[in-house]
């Protein structure tokens, strides 16, 4: 037995992540889950606000929101997504000993699916979901393209900052597995415009005329009303950011920038422990068949990174933000699979030391956090 793992301890490893996934789901239900909790609380009642679709959903469901719900909701919603993770990896790759080692690099990642369970309740891997579904689903007709705006519609509903986070991520797999697979012509490319440009309606909507529009005492009132438990007023306290302005939300970004990059060389360092899957990613890309889906795909690539850019000027939960584009870089690299290669790429080799130590330190890791490492 012990021969045989230390012939192939990615195996191991495999356990051993579920293991730290366990852990670290017991440590998130004892944490008073402040900004999920109350985004079960808003919902349409008093007109249309940014943040408040799954509040509105949850609303139709009960009058009366308990705190457990955060966790029941989202931890349906994180298996959900490790199936829906299981079933992409499967159609890409398959399971066996060969790919084990790129499966335990991308959903052992602390930036994958451990650090889902740390965030649990926050809209994050709402993105991830629907982003995998579109990347499993048939692409061939234009319903793929409307299920992918639809999508976004969603997300956008949900946060507005989606069409930052994963939005460029769905058009990137719309492009990949419709345009560059069935060929452009008049009509698609009319109704993806159309698409993309409802989409980026209902953002600005959402940015500039989403805010509560009565006073936040007021609003806190009503969000009592929702609660199981009224006395918990402690889950109230991120009421304002209904109310918070871009301008105020970006100045105190800038304004925690010089402590918060101190995290930036702790990101550098957990991107590079990657290497052996970035490198598979950039021979896949190298390895396509066509120059013009070469460039478009490094090209998406830089337009994708430009948003979380963008994103990290704005918003300061970082340590969320890098996660997510991680996962997006996880989410491209199936896409890229799906085109056509001149030649097959070769996989993450099993029995490299380097590789297999890079294994062993991103498994242990047991997530990277929301706003600092850690």
């Amino acid at each position: 037995m012990t021969v045989r793992i230390l012939q192939n301890p990615w195996r191991l490893l495999l356990a051993i992540n579920a293991a730290v996934i366990v852990s670290v789901f017991v440590h998130k239900i004892q944490l008073p889950p402040y900004v999920p909790y109350i985004h079960l609380l808003v919902d349409y009642h008093f007109g249309f606000i940014k943040r408040a679709l799954i509040g509105a959903m949850v609303a139709l469901l009960t009058d009366k929101v308990p705190v457990w719900l955060v966790f029941a909701l989202g931890g349906v919603t994180w298996l959900a997504t490790l199936g829906l993770y299981a079933k992409l990896f499967q159609k890409t790759f398959g399971f066996t000993a060969k790919t084990l080692p790129l499966f335990v690099f991308i959903a052992g990642s602390p930036f994958f699916l451990k650090n889902f369970m740390h965030t649990l309740g926050h809209f994050d891997i709402y993105g991830c979901a629907l982003a995998m579904i579109l990347l499993l689903m048939p692409a061939r007709s234009l319903l793929f393209v409307a299920t992918a705006a639809l999508f976004s519609v969603i997300l956008v509903l949900i946060h507005h900052i989606h069409l930052l986070m994963y939005v460029p991520t769905i058009v990137t797999i719309v492009v990949i597995r419709h345009y560059l697979a069935y060929g452009l012509d008049r009509g698609n490319v009319a109704f993806g415009i159309v698409a993309l440009a409802i989409v980026s309606a209902l953002f600005f909507a959402a940015q500039f005329w989403g805010t509560m529009p009565i006073p936040e005492a007021d609003f806190v009132t009503y969000l009592k009303t929702r609660m199981a438990d009224p006395s918990r007023t402690d889950l109230l306290q991120f009421a304002y950011i209904w109310y918070q302005p871009l301008a105020k939300e970006v100045s105190d970004t800038w304004g925690r920038l010089p402590h918060n990059s101190l995290g930036i060389p702790v990101f550098a360092l957990l991107i590079w422990l990657h290497t052996p899957l970035w490198r598979f990613l950039a021979k896949l890309i190298g390895t396509l068949a066509s120059e013009m889906h070469r460039r478009l795909v490094i090209a998406a690539l830089i337009g994708i990174s430009l948003a979380y850019l963008v994103m990290f000027a704005m918003v300061f939960d970082y340590s969320r933000w890098i996660s997510n584009w991680a996962v997006c870089m996880f989410l491209i690299l199936h896409a890229v699979k799906m085109l056509p290669a001149a030649h097959e790429t070769a996989l993450i080799p099993p029995d490299d030391r380097k590789t297999n130590i890079f294994g062993l330190i991103i498994t242990l890791i047991p997530r990277v956090g929301i706003i600092r490492p850690f």
